[in-house]
């Protein structure tokens, strides 16, 4: 459904996106994962046709990009970071505002209009203003939007930024509902465990280029040892000194938290067990260890 090969993006002296390629198979979800500046959205734009990318092949649905990417944007949905929902409007009429801009007609707007609603879950807010909704409702509203043309493929830029857990947990069940029926999703997120709940394939990206590709699960399993205990706490970094790089297959000290990654943990746990001002979290390594440890815990503006 989407094909990249070798794309460059330039913006003065800085080249954003560094030869990137990749491949998105019709009924795959596909995260593109990256701190701020690691070039996602200017890949993501140059996708859809809203940048022109100085080199490279792009074909999306069939269709070159950008040299036919209008036509390539009337068979897909975009859902925006942000929520851009008209707070003139009704749910219905947004919905059925979005259809015209398709160049739907009428009767299949109005055809159309009552699935969106049950999809989103706000058959009973149809009539209700913008400024009504909870701020998960607006974003089940703004993905089901996408929704109007029965696109094959959505772009999903962050879509659950800003919800709770419980409003994540229902976009989650409602993006698998998609995927079930066959549609192919392109996500970017900053959320490791959403990326890892729902994508069959990632792609970690930085400084332009991709790092590692991969189902998450083998990404986990090749890149970080597979049990990670971090260590908080009043003197952590005289423990740490002590024997956390010597015992651990790797360790790392970040801020006030020690993060070791083991084969075997019990050596390293024995060391804590008369620290009692220390505390311990043991867990399973997961897609976020890999992001740092290819990204870095550096901060990003």
């Amino acid at each position: 459904m989407l094909k990249v090969r070798s794309l460059h993006k330039t913006y003065g002296d800085l080249e954003v996106v560094r030869g990137v390629s990749f491949e998105v198979a019709a009924g795959e979800c596909y995260g593109l994962l990256g701190p701020n500046g690691a070039g996602k959205t200017t890949t993501l734009r140059c996708c859809l046709g809203l940048t022109a990318p100085d080199s490279g092949e792009i074909v999306l649905g069939a269709l070159p990009v950008p040299a036919r990417a209008r036509e390539a944007r009337a068979h897909i949905g975009v859902v925006p970071q942000f929520d851009n929902l008209d707070p003139d409007f009704t749910v219905r009429e947004n919905l059925r505002m979005y259809g015209r801009y398709f160049g739907m007609s009428r009767a299949q707007v109005e055809a159309r209009v009552p699935w969106l609603l049950e999809y989103a879950g706000l058959i009973d807010k149809a009539d209700a203003p913008i400024d009504a909704l909870s701020g998960g409702m607006k974003r089940r509203l703004t993905i089901a939007r996408a929704l109007v043309n029965d696109p094959r493929v959505l772009f999903l830029d962050e879509p659950t930024t800003g919800l709770d857990p419980q409003a994540r947990h229902v976009v989650w069940q409602r993006l698998k509902r998609l995927l079930g029926e066959g549609r192919t999703i392109i996500l970017t997120t900053h959320f490791m465990d959403e990326a890892q709940r729902l994508c069959d394939r990632v792609a970690i990206m930085d400084h332009g280029v991709f790092l590692a590709e991969a189902p998450p699960h083998d990404l986990i399993e090749r890149e970080i040892e597979p049990v990670v205990i971090e260590v908080y706490g009043d003197g952590v970094g005289a423990w740490f000194d002590a024997h956390a790089q010597r015992l651990a297959t790797r360790a790392e000290l970040s801020g006030d938290t020690a993060f070791c990654y083991c084969q075997d943990p019990q050596p390293l746990l024995a060391t804590l067990a008369g620290e009692t001002e220390l505390r311990v979290l043991r867990r399973a390594a997961n897609l976020e260890d890999v992001f740092l440890k290819l990204t870095g815990r550096d901060l990003r503006d």
